[in-house]
């Protein structure tokens, strides 16, 4: 919602929609079951049931793409992915599916801009699971930053976020896979469980469209429902610009006692020009993270960034992120913070991959691999959800090696993680959500 330029009695009518949404959300749970028809529940999610946002505050259904094909059994289910929304504004959701139908299934359930919290749980015909998960939903508005009577203060956001799923007023789920299929949505408002922030770049970020992919995306698949994970990652940022952007200031005026900040920069505070942020600033601007986050009781954690895809005739992966790495080792040793050192357990796991087996971690395509694709992909930063989903694997490694504190919060029965032996490409599979983008996001 972008209010500097509204009149204030439109900024008033719209603040008002958005605490209704927050206080039907917080007052108590929303149930929203399958029905043939909407007379038999209060909540009933028919084919009719579409997310009409005229409805505002007390909008809700399915949304984006075509509504499920099947009603039968109470079950919602498709042979296509599907999508749900609800009105909310910012803070944490707690959100319960019970999945399954009359058929068997295998459904994959992401949020907002593609996190991934459900990774194709299979169930046999009449089966059904209930799994539970927490979203965070966040809009530009910064709480507290304006004077009374003025405009809201908000995020500066980039062309590319204008209307995205992660900076609007609802909560967005996606229901994919072979047959994806569920009973029962249910979903209420959280504000007492631990946040873990992320502050970063492109390569963390929930990149929205197929086939691009990060890290941070990935990461919810593996926390259990006591800890919310808020990816305020964005394409193309620095250390520095993420405080300019009032990125940071967004975080701040959100986080609590408790909470966790993982931060993870150095693409693209390196290069050359307007941008770029030396080494001794780099260091200064990271000190000012974590001393911002220790007043407040958030535990900060520090992350190297992986390398890019680049080889040497040896086969091995060259350093191009110069001194940034070793600076944030520097800053993590004298700061006495936790480090997890992407950049060391990318560089084993691309070499175990090989020069080949990095194209299909990266995004490297033919030409019309895509729809309106008529140039081969060919990018040695960004990840597909293959290289992105085994870099997560790598920061959850980490946090379990070392037992930091965010080691509590996993999933139980999480495989160990090799870098050294990754999953075969041909042994995994995520199915691809419906939207897909062929422009290079922000940064390289």
């Amino acid at each position: 919602m972008h209010l500097q330029s509204k009149s204030p009695a439109a900024i008033c009518v719209a603040l008002t929609l958005v605490a209704t949404a927050c206080a039907r959300l917080a007052a108590q749970e929303e149930r929203f079951t399958c029905q043939a028809s909407s007379r038999s529940a209060e909540h009933a999610l028919t084919a009719d049931t579409r997310f009409d946002a005229s409805k505002a505050a007390t909008a809700y259904g399915f949304d984006l793409a075509a509504s499920p094909i099947s009603f039968s059994k109470a079950a919602c289910s498709s042979d296509k992915p599907f999508f749900f929304s609800i009105a909310a504004t910012d803070g944490n959701y707690q959100v319960t599916v019970d999945l399954g139908g009359p058929e068997a299934s295998t459904t994959t359930v992401r949020a907002e801009a593609r996190r991934l919290f459900i990774d194709e749980l299979s169930l046999a015909a009449k089966q059904s699971k209930t799994v539970v998960f927490n979203v965070n939903v966040r809009t530009p508005t910064i709480a507290g930053a304006a004077k009374t009577g003025e405009a809201p203060v908000e995020v500066h956001l980039k062309p590319r976020e204008i209307g995205a799923l992660d900076w609007d007023n609802k909560l967005t789920l996606e229901f994919n896979g072979e047959h994806p299929s569920v009973r029962s949505i249910t979903i209420k408002r959280i504000d007492d469980l631990p946040t873990v922030y992320l502050a970063g770049d492109s390569t963390m970020v929930d990149q929205d469209k197929e086939p691009w992919a990060a890290w941070g995306q990935m990461l919810p698949v593996f926390f259990g429902p006591k800890v919310v994970i808020a990816n305020d990652a964005e394409s193309g940022e620095t250390i520095k610009s993420f405080v300019g952007e009032r990125r940071l200031a967004k975080v701040e005026s959100t986080w609590k006692s408790g909470d966790y900040l993982l931060i993870q920069f150095a693409h693209n505070d390196q290069k050359p020009g307007g941008g770029f942020v030396s080494i001794p600033e780099y260091k200064d601007l990271m000190r000012r993270y974590i001393a911002d986050a220790r007043a407040k009781g958030v535990t900060p954690i520090l992350v190297t960034a992986m390398n890019r895809r680049k080889f040497d005739a040896d086969g091995k992966i060259e350093q191009t992120l110069g001194e940034y790495p070793q600076a944030t080792r520097d800053v993590a040793a004298e700061q006495h913070l936790g480090l997890i050192d992407l950049n060391a357990m990318s560089k084993t796991l691309f070499e175990a991959l090989g020069d080949a087996g990095t194209l299909k971690a990266f995004v490297h395509y033919p030409a019309n691999t895509f729809p309106d694709q008529p140039q081969e992909l060919k990018d040695d930063t960004h990840f597909n959800s293959y290289g992105a989903y085994e870099l997560a694997r790598a920061i959850v490694q980490s946090i379990r090696d070392q037992h930091l504190p965010l080691e509590n919060y996993l999933r139980p029965n999480i495989p160990p993680f090799d870098p050294a032996h990754p999953l075969p490409f041909a042994e995994w599979h995520l199915p691809s959500s419906p939207f897909v983008s062929t422009t290079t996001p922000y940064g390289r």
